[in-house]
């Protein structure tokens, strides 16, 4: 069996499921990088009980490798205290985030020892994409850290297709580090990704309706 057949993926409802993704969070978040000052913050047992919150876990025999978070109801509130900077001065960012149906992916961490299995990452990616294009959102916005020797920009941004819309110095992790902040159009993302033939495409739509399809076809 190969190393992707061995992984499952799987959406944290049980406080077993959240412990084990905590293991995750703590090696990254905590240990790793020093952005939070307690692990168990950026993954609250209310979480498990939101509608509006979704998060995601990658294992292999019982061990979680990978998580990440869909944040459904966007703090607008405390997206204004961060000032943002955009990128293009006639885009008014949050009017854009106010106005589209945009959830916020992020708390994404993948233990160091596997990063380079990039199965894991794929997994996580089509989890949380598939049930947010389920629920009907149009856009993700996520931030990333410029100084982080692991930030996904490029991927982001030469693979998935997010663009780059703002600028923030300030955010909820315990960081220096300017925030860069990318946004992703689905649809637009989608048919940039089905015309090139994208292996990440064909990835994250494997099992997608002919409905769910046609919802992001041109």
């Amino acid at each position: 069996m190969s190393f992707k057949d061995e992984l499952s993926v799987s959406k944290i409802k049980t406080s077993e499921q959240r412990d084990a993704a905590l293991q995750v969070i703590q090696a990254v978040f905590l240990e790793e990088k020093g952005w939070v000052p307690s692990h168990e913050i950026l993954l609250p047992t209310s979480d498990l009980e939101r509608d509006d919150v979704s998060w995601f876990m990658v294992s292999r025999e019982g061990q979680a490798l990978g998580v990440t978070r869909v944040l459904y109801a966007l703090p607008v509130d405390l997206y204004e205290e961060y000032g943002f900077k955009p990128v293009d001065p006639s885009l008014d960012v949050e009017a854009f985030i106010r106005n589209n149906r945009i959830a916020e992916v992020g708390r994404f961490a993948v233990l160091p020892e596997f990063r380079r299995k990039i199965h894991i990452a794929a997994m996580l990616m089509r989890a949380a994409s598939t049930e947010t294009v389920e629920k009907g959102f149009t856009h993700y916005i996520t931030d990333v850290f410029e100084s982080d020797p692991n930030t996904p920009y490029g991927f982001h941004k030469r693979v998935l297709g997010f663009k780059v819309v703002a600028t923030h110095d300030v955010g909820e992790m315990l960081t220096d580090s300017r925030r860069i902040t990318m946004l992703l159009d689905f649809k637009e993302a989608f048919n940039c990704m089905k015309r090139r033939n994208s292996w990440v495409f064909r990835f994250i739509t494997e099992g997608w309706s002919d409905k769910l399809i046609a919802q992001l076809s041109a």
